[in-house]
């Protein structure tokens, strides 16, 4: 008479739950579809499981189901593999290691510059592929052997994940905000540029805003502009600065500073939209004035009304809807402050169309806000 086989790993998990071989595969069918993997039917799934409980078959690229489902390592299981033996040449071999030259530099600034413009047209739905590009910038950057383009390459990446931070910001996703704005942090310092690297860290001060940490982000906005030398900034970097940190004491309920920054910013703000080397920043007279009110209807200033109204009128055509709700929003805030509440619900209804449509959340939350207030 033969001997019974003793059951296998498998098999003694299973068992030792107290489960049927169907609870087992009614657990592994709901992980693979927490996955996003389509399973096989029910008669081909109860086939496979057969044959892996028997050993007959080894369980290839459901080990991870089945340790969810156990909750058990992989050695426990059954599931050993053999690691190769450890060779130094053939890992030297193996390195991806990526020479970086001006072209590439190049490449990372036109893909960011696209993304820039598709955020205007899309917002939030370009997200994955914004993270993606950032992420891909990281990977070579890990792998590069340094060299003349190497800080240039960083500065790239530092714009690049500044660009995905505010995008996660406009989400409502504060926290992978924070995490990209820190990683523009780190490459504005590898890349060794104190402009840049105050510019990353004052936006990222708006998580803390948004996150009603109002003293925190002010005082990061400080640490920001304390980076390096103001006096060397570019007067349309410099002149944001200023705005952005007025808006933050406007948070804080510090009028007169608020104005203050607001009017140093627009006496050194120059002409036009944008400077070829500020490539990440888009100021003119008229995002400015919209600053100021907004900045002014935190703080209920009876000024903001008319600053905000002049700059809904100078707004381009070809403005996002994003830019546009968040003005009016501000517009709401303004009117409601004075007293208004038909206009302002009437300006909050409409920024609200505008922050469906350009899928912000950030903008839809404040709108919420204000309407249920």
């Amino acid at each position: 008479m033969s001997e019974a086989l003793s059951p296998g790993p498998i098999e003694q998990a299973r068992e030792a739950r107290g489960w049927s071989k169907a609870e087992v595969r009614r657990r592994l069918h709901r992980a693979r579809l927490a996955r996003g993997i389509r399973p096989p039917s029910e008669a081909s799934l109860k086939r496979m499981y057969i044959e892996w409980e028997s050993g007959r078959t080894q369980v290839a690229d459901w080990q991870d189901e089945f340790c969810e489902v156990f909750e058990l390592p992989p050695q426990a299981l059954g599931f050993v593999t053999q690691e190769p033996e450890s060779d130094l040449a053939t890992e030297i071999e193996q390195l991806e290691v990526v020479r970086i030259d001006r072209e590439i530099v190049d490449l990372f600034e036109m893909q960011t510059d696209h993304f820039r413009a598709m955020d205007r047209k899309m917002g939030a739905a370009i997200i994955p592929q914004t993270v993606a590009h950032v992420e891909h910038m990281r990977e070579v950057l890990r792998n590069s052997m340094g060299g003349m383009h190497h800080d240039a390459a960083a500065l790239a990446l530092a714009e690049g994940a500044a660009l995905a931070g505010w995008q996660q910001l406009d989400s409502g996703n504060i926290r992978e905000s924070w995490a990209m704005h820190s990683l523009a942090k780190s490459a504005a310092k590898e890349g060794d540029n104190p402009a840049i690297l105050a510019h990353v860290t004052v936006q990222q001060a708006y998580a803390l805003l948004d996150a009603n940490r109002t003293a925190e982000a002010l005082e990061l906005a400080k640490q920001g502009r304390a980076h390096t030398n103001e006096a060397k900034y570019p007067p349309r970097l410099r002149a944001w600065l200023l705005a952005a940190e007025a808006e933050f004491h406007a948070a804080c309920g510090a009028t007169t500073e608020c104005k203050r920054l607001l009017d140093n910013a627009a006496a050194i703000l120059p002409e036009g939209d944008n400077d070829p080397d500020l490539p990440f920043l888009f100021l003119n007279q008229v995002h400015l004035a919209r600053w100021r009110g907004s900045s002014l209807a935190r703080l209920g200033d009876q000024e903001a009304v008319n600053d905000l109204t002049a700059a809904l009128a100078d707004l381009p055509a070809q403005s996002t809807g994003r830019a546009e709700a968040g003005l009016r929003v501000d517009l709401a805030i303004a009117l409601s402050a004075r007293g208004e509440q038909t206009e302002a619900k009437a300006q909050a209804n409409r920024a609200s169309e505008l922050a469906q449509r350009s899928r912000s959340a950030r903008q839809r939350a404040r709108i919420n806000r204000l309407l249920i207030g």
